[in-house]
């Protein structure tokens, strides 16, 4: 294993002004994240550094291999300016996602790309048979980088809070679900690697995947909406991710559908307009349910279930759009899944409509859009966790520069 030393964190420098040094040079480093390649005279105006400031940090961000420098470009007058970016293998991440359906395994470089993948499926996961498991991939993915591997920074592992929730749907026992309930993930993790390891609940590693590589780069306060085996979701509010005094910031999976009557609870969304019930619709009819997460959704025998699901789940989302709107004000609600694109962009559509359907007097309507990860969207928000917490800037969770 990879000795901690070696691995490329930023490093102290000098004494007196070690933290202002190292937050300088992450804000550099944030800058070059978001905009991209950049020359130092665009460096300096867009971080409010001086030029011989944004000169030293750049010496040291290549001294340490998180910088590589692109050809140099001439303009009209004056010496030719010189783009500076992020160099790719100047440190990977691995993020985890365990969900109740699949495990996913992703490796990450320094600029948020995936170099490798692994994934495991099952109908529910068996504690004692997946951590071995979890160990083995990550070994294996660690080994692939060969003499890389001293730049892996961390592990973010993603799963739901409580993986044994709601079991009596899955049709789990409550042993089943107490074992995992009772299972510190993150602990048994680390117990697997030397590098250190970081948790969050699933959907909002999706959410936080959305706000710093997809459509939350151009929102400010948005809800996200991740239809999984289970609906989740998250709020991202001043380009934070914001999860409340107990963490029930954008918790729409428990959200009831309508009026309570008395002795009788509504149902929560999580029953309306979770990928759970799309493949209780295909076992009825004898098909297979994990058709409901890839293309097979789409064409027969298929599409008559999946269609009438749509329109069922779409309904559902509409309520909740309007219901959050009205408390909160949103720029936008971001909607994705681990459900092929082209179903995605149905169920978008037909919410939309539904929204219609309501009186919206009062209130000023909020954009819909869809999410443009897609599946990797938790275990790539895991795998982010450990980029941040190397080489951001703020100390709170994905603030924007």
């Amino acid at each position: 294993m990879t000795p901690v030393a070696s691995r490329p964190m930023l490093r102290a420098r000098g004494s007196n002004h070690v933290g202002m040094r190292q937050f300088n040079e992450r804000v550099v480093l944030q800058s070059l994240r978001q905009h991209g390649a950049l020359p130092k005279a665009e460096l300096a105006r867009l971080t409010g550094l001086t030029a011989q400031t944004i000169g030293l940090i750049t010496a040291r961000l290549d001294e340490d291999e998180l910088l590589i420098r692109h050809e140099p470009v001439r303009g009209r007058i004056g010496q030719p300016s010189v783009p500076m970016a992020l160099n790719p293998d100047g440190a990977f991440s691995i993020g985890i996602k365990v969900g109740r359906r699949n495990t996913d395994w992703l490796l990450i470089d320094f600029t948020g790309q995936v170099r490798d993948r692994l994934t495991l499926s099952y109908a529910f996961p068996d504690a004692k048979t997946l951590l071995p498991v979890l160990g083995k991939n990550l070994a294996q993915l660690q080994q692939s980088l060969g003499p890389l591997a001293s730049r892996l920074v961390g592990v973010g592992v993603a799963a739901p809070f409580r993986m044994g929730g709601w079991h009596r749907m899955l049709g789990l026992s409550e042993a089943q679900s107490n074992t995992w309930n009772e299972l510190d993930l993150r602990q048994e993790v680390q117990a697997l690697t030397d590098l250190p390891v970081s948790f969050v609940k699933d959907a909002s590693a999706a959410c936080v995947a959305e706000l710093v590589a997809g459509r939350g780069r151009d929102l400010k306060t948005f809800l996200y909406i991740f239809i999984d085996t289970f609906v989740g979701g998250g709020l991202v509010i001043n380009s934070r991710l914001h999860g409340g005094l107990h963490g029930n910031g954008g918790a729409v999976a428990s959200l009831p559908t309508q009026m309570a009557q008395a002795g009788q609870p509504p149902d929560q969304l999580l029953a309306h307009a979770s990928l759970w019930e799309l493949e209780q619709r295909f076992v009825a009819r004898g098909l297979d349910a994990t058709a409901a997460y890839d293309d097979r959704a789409l064409l027969p025998p298929f599409s008559t279930e999946t269609a009438a699901w749509t329109q069922h789940c779409a309904e559902a989302l509409a309520h909740t759009i309007i219901s959050a709107t009205a408390l909160l004000d949103l720029e936008a609600v971001v909607i994705d899944g681990s459900v092929c694109r082209a179903l995605l962009k149905q169920l978008t559509q037909q919410t939309h409509t539904a929204l219609g359907h309501y009186n919206w007097e009062g209130l000023w309507p909020t954009t819909l859009v869809e999410g443009s990860i897609g599946s990797d969207a938790r275990a790539l928000g895991g795998a982010l966790l450990p980029l941040h917490a190397n080489f951001a800037p703020d100390h709170d969770l994905f603030l924007k520069s």
